[in-house]
């Protein structure tokens, strides 16, 4: 059979191949999203790694009744391939084409707009409620990925469904953890008993006849589930999850889709929360990626051949200015610190790790906790600098307002990705930070209109100012303007041109671009 992507034009084509063919099939997908984000740009390395895995759910999943959502959602273009874009595929990212995320209104199939991360457990358990208020009969799926699980919001999810006991599946993406072979083997064992249907039932059985012993009935039953709780914890690394109230399988192989199916067929009948574990190698199938998966996360168009950047060169984003200057001051003053948000590449603070190791704290993806982390070191007299992406930072507008502005701490916000993010659409877009930090007290506000200003204006922001100060700027390069080299003025900006017709108002990266149009 002719197993080419884009003869799958939904799942219900794909469902007719036999498992022997989708390893076929996965390697042509992935070959398309090579060559598709090598033209376009787009995140490569994660959605390297889920092809199978999508492919698996996709097969045993009835989808669109049955509901997938992908957390953060930077995965999904196998996903989008085949549930009938795949001969749109080459518009990824461009003018009117498909978006990188996943978004309801460009199809049924995509069941949740994401583009943040660590949000699809709290959509799924709520999909999972509203189902069965409803009385109506569909499987609801979250992936996340081990990354996304250090997000707070995903322990409130976590927590809350275990409480509710609903029907509900969440698939552990974990492209990180290296598991043993004698540990991997026998967790996979015994993951494979549990889910058998002839275990469920047994278990089942076992519990409804010992419980009636008379007397001795429910202490037999407390002392099996203490002995068989004692042996997970010895040979499982899920014990988080049972303890929460989940089932957890795995961890299984995420590159392995006749394993993938035959768990995800099991798991299908299990009426009760399940975590399923899935071991995955982030840009899986591309070896530059395989080896610098950071790098090809998100990435500009590339040559495949070499796995260089087509449009690279020399000249300096406004992030490496904001690294170089924040090096420079932190060599000449001790008490500065920095924070990220799993974004130290991405922000040009990896720089900084590597000149002042001890200094750095990278907190993963959990901007509330960076802030409140941050309150906390300046409290006790540090200086930190948070560099955060503009579109993250509102996740964390509380901590700002209530744990920094309120008690008027000398925390510093170096808001990167200021403004229009060019291909990663709305969700990424860092165009309201300037609103909703305009009417916190005590906060300074500034925005960079070149390199000469970002340097000024983090010197006055380390040497000068007293409580929390926000310095914004654009993803894109810059230039030094020699008519903008001047220090900071508190409440000023610069005069490009004067006239009389027309006053155009101008920041951060479309200063520049509004002097040539003046």
């Amino acid at each position: 059979m002719d197993t080419t992507w884009n003869i799958i034009d939904n799942p219900k084509e794909l469902k007719k191949l036999s498992i022997e063919e989708l390893p076929l099939l996965a390697q042509e997908i992935r070959e398309n999203i090579i060559k598709t984000v090598s033209n376009n740009g787009g995140h490569l390395a994660s959605n390297l790694g889920v092809v199978e895995l999508t492919l698996a759910l996709h097969y045993v999943f009835d989808t669109p009744k049955d509901k997938i959502i992908w957390d953060v959602g930077h995965q999904c273009y196998a996903h989008k391939m085949i549930t009938g874009r795949g001969d749109r595929f080459d518009s990824l990212r461009r003018y009117k084409g498909i978006s990188g995320f996943p978004k309801r209104e460009e199809s049924p199939y995509d069941t949740f707009n994401t583009g943040h991360s660590s949000t699809s457990l709290s959509a799924a358990l709520g999909m999972a409620v509203s189902r069965d208020l409803k009385k109506e009969d569909y499987k609801v799926v979250a992936v996340i990925g081990d990354g996304a699980l250090t997000g707070g919001m995903a322990f409130e999810a976590l927590n809350n469904a275990g409480r509710y006991e609903k029907n509900l599946i969440y698939i552990l993406n974990d492209n990180e953890m290296s598991i043993s072979k004698n540990v991997g083997g026998l967790s996979k064992y015994l993951s494979r008993i549990r889910t058998a249907q002839s275990y469920i039932r047994a278990d089942k059985r076992v519990k409804s006849w010992t419980v009636k012993i008379p007397l001795l009935g429910k202490p037999i039953v407390r002392f099996i589930r203490k002995v068989k709780n004692a042996l997970k914890m010895a040979v499982l690394p899920g014990m988080l999850f049972e303890n929460i109230g989940f089932k957890y399988i795995g961890p299984i192989d995420g590159h392995n889709i006749r394993e993938m199916v035959h768990t995800f067929k099991s798991v299908k009948e299990i009426n009760a929360p399940v975590i399923v574990h899935v071991a995955t190698k982030k840009g899986k199938g591309y070896s530059f990626a395989e080896e610098y998966p950071d790098d090809f996360h998100s990435v500009a168009p590339f040559d495949i051949a070499t796995g260089t950047v087509k449009s690279k060169t020399d000249k300096k984003k406004y992030s490496d200015i904001f690294a170089d200057e924040v090096i420079r001051l932190a060599e000449k003053n001790p008490s500065i610190v920095t924070v990220s948000a799993a974004m130290a590449k991405g922000t040009g603070l990896d720089r900084f790790e590597k000149r002042f190791p001890e200094r750095f704290f990278d907190v993963g993806i959990a901007e509330q906790h960076a802030v409140t982390f941050a309150a906390g070191m300046a409290a006790e007299g540090l200086v930190p600098v948070v560099a955060i992406y503009s579109t993250f930072l509102q996740r964390a507008y509380d901590q700002v307002l209530h744990d920094v502005a309120l008690q008027n701490l000398h925390v510093i916000f170096a808001i990167d990705r200021a403004g229009l993010a060019e291909g990663d659409g709305e969700t990424h877009h860092g165009i309201y930070d300037v609103s909703f930090l305009m009417h916190i007290p005590n906060i300074m506000i500034m925005a960079a209109a070149d390199y000469n200003d970002l340097e000024h204006m983090l010197r006055y922001a380390v040497t000068q100012a007293k409580g929390p100060v926000a310095i914004r700027y654009p993803r894109c390069e810059g230039n030094r303007l020699p008519e903008n080299d001047c220090e900071v003025i508190k409440g000023c900006g610069v005069i490009q041109g004067e006239g009389q017709d027309v006053c155009l108002i101008a920041e951060d990266g479309l200063f520049e671009a509004a002097g040539k149009i003046y």
